[in-house]
């Protein structure tokens, strides 16, 4: 009798194909990225990436808006959701804000996403929000901008660029530090 020998197993050879597939993609992943590649890399070193180009329907009226639209404008884009806590926190802070920059070459602009439009149509009227509203409703371009929470604020420069970023409710002392070095900028 012939003792049979056994051939390394097709499901090891399997594990080891998705293996190398996994640090493949890790591999891929990292150098992708790559370290001081993120948005907040860069402004932490004094950069002022192009913010991506994107353009969303109105919360009101479906009509789309770019924020293209808004170049020689300082932009406080702020990324919210009815549901979050801080945001509803942080609303009048940015509707006393938007009421101070459109007197000097600023705006406000909200992005709704991932939220139920009426939801987000009562949280405008109740808290009196006068800036315009945009609606990202799978929230693809908060992919753009790296945004992972709400919620997130980012303040573009007249010329289109991302000048700070905040990760996190927004208060005075940051709108301050942020936004009115970009007004005194020449238009």
């Amino acid at each position: 009798m012939t003792a049979r020998v056994r051939r390394p197993a097709l499901g090891i050879s399997l594990v080891l194909i998705g293996v190398g597939a996994l640090i493949g993609l890790l591999v891929y992943g990292v150098k992708a990225t790559g370290r001081g590649q993120t948005l907040d890399d860069a402004i932490a070193h004094g950069r002022r990436p192009v913010a991506p180009a994107v353009s969303l329907p109105r919360l009101e009226g479906g009509a789309k808006a770019a924020l293209a639209d808004y170049r020689g404008t300082v932009v406080v884009l702020n990324y919210w959701a009815s549901w979050c806590t801080p945001c509803r926190q942080e609303s009048p802070l940015l509707e006393r804000w938007q009421r101070r920059l459109a007197k000097r070459g600023g705006t406000v602009v909200g992005i709704d996403s991932l939220d139920v439009t009426a939801d987000a149509r009562a949280f405008v009227r109740e808290f009196g929000l006068t800036y315009p509203m945009l609606r990202d409703r799978d929230g693809e371009t908060q992919r753009r901008f790296g945004v992972s929470g709400y919620p997130e604020t980012l303040i573009v420069d007249r010329d289109g660029r991302i000048a700070a970023l905040q990760r996190g409710p927004v208060d005075d002392a940051f709108l301050r530090r942020s936004v009115l070095p970009l007004l005194a900028e020449a238009a």
